[in-house]
């Protein structure tokens, strides 16, 4: 496996138990993993190995085989016949249904959100799609649109929620947005932000959910375009950074 992120320290502050050290290292592993595969470093089909990645961590095998699990389970890694685990791709068909549930997801939290939002959360979801219509990559793209929606139902006050949001938006983000670049640009996406900011702003939650939907079945509606026009492929790759 390439080594393009540099190695992150795995060294403990302050003594710790066997159990303790271990459980804090597969989560640092899972943590570094899962942003290398989001942000398009590792890409689709790239091998994980865990003697590579125990000597690349200095760690044993046991918290890179947990990290490895539980990058599974959340769809990132996938476990194959005679190559073990890779990173993960992911169908038209199976975006699709994990859009549906980013609606379900965002819409709930975006009705427990609002009511609670002061001034400090509508800077921050500005200052982000500030930076985002400064951005030129769809890497850049991709990586405020996350923020953004994040943001948006981070008021909720929920971390299970927030938890559930961030894994199905950052996981299907990394196939869709190098396809919704070549049918949309950035201009439709961050106009329907700022319309959503704005309604978060009036505390208008119908407003805010209704929008919120539109624009998450809006990237459905591109894609099956896009599948229809025969541009998709069984599996997506993994997006890499390309100027607009």
């Amino acid at each position: 496996m390439d080594n393009r992120v540099s190695k992150i320290s795995t060294k403990s502050p302050a003594p710790m138990s066997t159990t303790r050290a271990q459980q804090a290292l597969h989560e640092t592993i899972r943590t570094q993993l899962r942003y290398e595969i989001l942000s398009g470093l590792l890409p689709v089909g790239q091998p994980l190995k865990q003697d590579a990645l125990a000597q690349r961590f200095n760690a044993s095998r046991i918290p890179v085989r947990e990290a490895l699990r539980q990058l599974e389970s959340e769809g990132l890694v996938v476990h194959q016949l005679n190559r073990g685990a890779v990173v993960a791709g992911m169908s038209m068909d199976q975006i699709l249904e994990m859009l549906d549930i980013r609606i379900a997801l965002e819409c709930h939290a975006a009705r427990l959100a609002v009511p609670n939002m002061v001034e400090q959360d509508y800077q921050t979801m500005e200052k982000i799609l500030e930076a985002y219509s400064k951005a030129d990559t769809v890497q850049e793209w991709a990586e405020y649109n996350r923020r953004f929606h994040l943001a948006l139902g981070s008021a909720a006050n929920n971390r299970r929620l927030r938890r559930l949001i961030e894994d199905f938006c950052l996981n299907t983000d990394r196939y869709t947005h190098v396809l919704m670049s070549k049918a949309t640009g950035k201009e439709g996406p961050q106009s329907d932000h700022y319309r959503i900011l704005e309604a978060c702003r009036r505390r208008d939650v119908p407003a805010v959910v209704q929008l919120l939907e539109e624009h998450i079945t809006e990237t459905k509606r591109e894609l099956l375009a896009i599948a229809r026009a025969g541009d998709d492929q069984p599996t997506l790759a993994q997006p890499t950074p390309a100027t607009a």
